[in-house]
């Protein structure tokens, strides 16, 4: 690191981001204006169901996270603007499960 990074690290507080938060610090990237929804998907079992249902849901446009949970079904979409449920319901298909709606 050269001491101009380093004072810029020491007066922003990381490399990372302007707050001093960093990845995997446990505080969750806020997007300003973003919609958060939660799906219900019937037949997820283990962490690779929840691996490809984030991942398909993951490539519709305008998607920022998904975070699947396996043991509720719960699956947490945040994106830019509210998704058309057909566009869901394809990507959680392609991934070989069933969006039951709304949790």
């Amino acid at each position: 690191m050269t001491a101009e990074t380093e004072t810029t690290v020491a007066a922003t507080g990381s490399c990372c981001s302007p707050a001093g938060g960093c990845h995997g610090d446990g505080v969750a990237d806020v997007q300003v204006g973003a919609v958060t929804t939660v799906y219900k998907v019937s037949g997820m079992s283990c962490g690779h169901c929840e691996g490809a249902v984030s991942g398909e849901i993951s490539e519709i446009e305008g998607v920022g996270s998904v975070k699947a949970v396996a043991a509720t079904g719960e699956v947490t979409v945040v994106s830019a603007a509210p998704l058309a449920e057909e566009a869901v319901r394809a990507a959680v298909d392609e991934a070989g499960f069933e969006l039951v709606g709304l949790a």
